[in-house]
């Protein structure tokens, strides 16, 4: 477990303390493997609300899995958000995802590894990109899911 020590710079150009916050050594190695265009990364708490909801989603058959059938949910005018793996190399493979999204005004954020979401949704394969679709058994995690990755600032 390691302190990462977050600093600002004042006019002067000297950096400033603001505190300090616990990263584990996991995360830590996490995070160096993430692409360029892993943003909006969703935080550790929603992360794990994100991993409930996949698993709850998945037992009544509510997720579709890969970049074909996220693509072709979209296409159709299917709602639900999407959650895409930032740890994908080479990016070109996903790359167009997140301008898709934004086309048809679906929320999506990235996570920090492919192999958490295979986990989370029962499978020992990893899974580069899942998108939720909404159901009534599962509404109550839907629902704060898809308020907080749509209140998630989307890169510029």
């Amino acid at each position: 477990m390691g302190k990462v020590k977050d600093t600002t710079f004042d006019e002067d150009g000297d950096d400033k303390d603001i505190g300090s916050h616990d990263i584990s050594q996991e995360e830590l190695d996490q995070t160096v493997y993430l692409n360029a265009i892993a943003n909006p990364l969703a935080p550790r708490k929603l992360t794990k609300r994100i991993f409930k909801t996949l698993k709850k989603a998945n037992s009544v058959k509510k997720v579709k899995k890969g970049v074909k059938e996220v693509q072709k949910a979209i296409r159709k005018g299917e709602r639900g958000f999407a959650v895409l793996a930032g740890d994908v190399y080479p990016v070109d493979v996903y790359s167009h995802l997140p301008s898709v999204c934004e086309e048809a005004s679906i929320p999506y954020c990235y996570v920090t590894s492919k192999q958490e979401i295979g986990s989370a949704m029962g499978s020992k394969r990893s899974m580069s990109v899942v998108y939720v679709l909404n159901d009534d058994a599962i509404s109550e995690y839907y629902n704060k899911c898809f308020k907080e990755i749509k209140s998630l600032p989307l890169p510029l």
